[in-house]
C-alpha cells in the first residue's frame, strides 16, 4: 500500500511524532510512505530515512494556489492509496484540494479537543463530507468536536495514539547519570514536565501551582521542577520572568529542547501534565511506560489514558493542582511503585505503536 501522510509542520510536538513514528512503523509493515508538511522548519524526522520529506510551502494563503498546485504533482506522481492528513490546517488543505483535483481515500485526523475558534470548527463543519472519514485521538476530544458542531452527531471516530514501548521504557541503568548532569542526587524529588511553550500547556499554571507547594514547605532545596520544551524566545521569556516573579529561580530550571526524554522521566519522580486542554496528552502515555507517577490536569484525553493511576486536577487551577502535588509526594513508596507498575500495564494493553499501527490499517484498507 502507498500511503501519504500529510501534517501541517513538522516541528516538535506530539502530532509530529506520532505522524513519523507512524510512517516508520508503515515502512516496517511493507508499505510505501511519504511525509508532505505545509510549513515551517523540519524539527522531527522518521527514522527510516528513506522515507521522503516533501515541503509544500503553504506559510500563508496568498500561497496556496503552488502549495496546491505542488500537492497535485505529488499525488500525480506517487499514486498514494491512502492521504493520512494531521493537524487543521493539513486536514481543511487536504478537503479542499478535492474540489479541484481527484484524490484518493482521505483520512483526515485532528489531534486536540481545541483544534481553534469558531473559523476553525465551520471549515470543519462545512467540509466534512470532504472527508472519508474524520477521527480524533480521544473520546473526550471526539466529543467536543460534536458539541462544537465542527462534525455531525456520529461523524467522528476515535483512534488512540501509540506509543514505541521499546523507546519509553524505564532507564534504571541511567537514573544517576542523568541526576549527576542535572546536578541533583538521589535525595533530591525531581517533578519534569515535557512540552513546547504554547498556550496550550499553561506553564504559568504549574509555576505558580508550584510556587504554592514549596511555599507550605519546611526544606525547598531538594525539590526540584524542570521544564523540557522550548518555543520563541518571547515565550521563554515570559516564563523567565513568571519563575523570577515567584522566586523559584533556584527551584525551576528550563532544559530546552532534549532528546533523552525516556531518561529524563525515568530519573524524575513525577511527572506534571498543567495543560489548559489537550487532545490526547501523548507525553502522559510516555511518562507512564517509563513507570514515572503522573499528575495532570483533566484537559481533554487525560482521563482516559491514565484510567485509575495518578493524580487528576482540574484545569486552570493553581491551588488545586498545588494540593494534587503535595499528594503525590506524600504517598508512600510501596503506593508510588504499585501505581506506576500498574500505568505501564495499562499503556501496554491500550496505547502501544503497534496497536495504534493495527488500527490505522484497518480504516486505510476499509472499503
Amino acid at each position: 500500500m502507498k500511503i501519504l501522510y500529510l501534517i501541517t509542520g513538522l516541528g516538535g510536538g506530539g502530532a509530529e511524532k506520532v505522524v513519523v513514528d507512524l510512517a516508520d512503523q508503515m515502512i516496517k509493515q511493507g508499505h510505501t510512505v511519504k511525509i508532505s508538511f505545509l510549513q515551517g522548519d523540519t524539527v522531527v524526522r522518521p527514522k527510516n530515512q528513506s522515507i521522503e520529506l516533501i515541503y509544500l510551502g503553504l506559510e500563508s494563503l496568498t500561497q496556496f494556489t503552488l502549495a496546491y498546485q505542488k500537492y497535485k504533482k505529488l499525488i500525480n506522481d506517487f499514486k498514494p492509496d491512502v492521504v493520512h492528513a494531521h493537524m487543521v490546517h493539513a486536514n481543511i488543505f487536504a478537503r479542499l484540494c478535492r474540489f479541484f483535483a481527484k484524490t484518493p481515500r482521505l483520512i483526515c485526523t485532528a489531534h486536540s479537543n481545541n483544534e481553534g475558534g469558531r473559523l476553525r470548527m465551520c471549515a470543519y463543519r462545512l467540509t466534512h463530507n470532504l472527508a472519508d472519514i474524520t477521527t480524533n485521538v480521544s473520546q473526550a476530544a471526539s466529543q467536543n468536536f460534536e458539541n462544537l458542531g465542527a462534525v455531525p452527531q456520529g461523524g467522528i471516530l476515535t483512534t488512540y495514539n501509540g506509543i514505541d514501548l521499546n523507546y519509553f521504557n524505564k532507564c534504571k541503568y541511567e537514573f544517576d547519570e542523568i541526576r549527576s548532569n542535572l546536578g541533583v542526587d538521589a535525595s533530591t524529588t525531581i517533578f519534569l514536565a515535557v512540552g513546547r511553550f504554547h498556550a496550550a500547556k499553561d506553564y504559568p499554571n504549574l509555576l505558580k501551582a508550584f510556587s504554592i507547594y514549596l511555599q507550605h514547605q519546611e526544606k525547598v532545596d531538594n525539590l526540584k521542577l524542570y521544564i523540557a520544551g522550548d518555543g520563541d524566545e518571547q515565550a521563554r521569556l515570559e516564563l523567565k520572568a513568571l519563575i523570577k516573579k515567584y522566586n523559584l529561580n533556584n527551584n525551576v530550571n528550563l532544559l530546552g529542547r532534549r532528546e533523552d526524554i525516556p531518561a529524563l522521566m525515568s530519573s524524575a519522580n513525577f511527572f506534571v501534565l498543567s495543560s489548559s486542554y489537550e487532545g490526547f496528552g501523548l507525553v502522559i502515555a510516555e511518562a507512564m511506560a517509563c513507570e514515572c507517577f503522573v499528575i495532570a490536569t483533566d484537559c481533554g484525553g487525560s482521563k482516559e489514558i491514565m484510567g485509575d493511576t495518578g493524580i487528576l486536577a482540574p484545569p486552570q487551577n493553581s491551588e488545586a493542582l498545588a494540593q494534587a502535588l503535595k499528594q503525590a509526594v506524600e504517598k508512600t513508596s510501596l503506593e508510588i511503585q504499585e501505581n506506576n507498575l500498574k500505568a505501564r500495564r495499562r499503556v501496554e494493553e491500550l496505547f502501544s505503536l503497534e496497536k495504534s499501527v493495527q488500527n490505522w490499517l484497518k480504516l486505510y484498507e476499509q472499503n
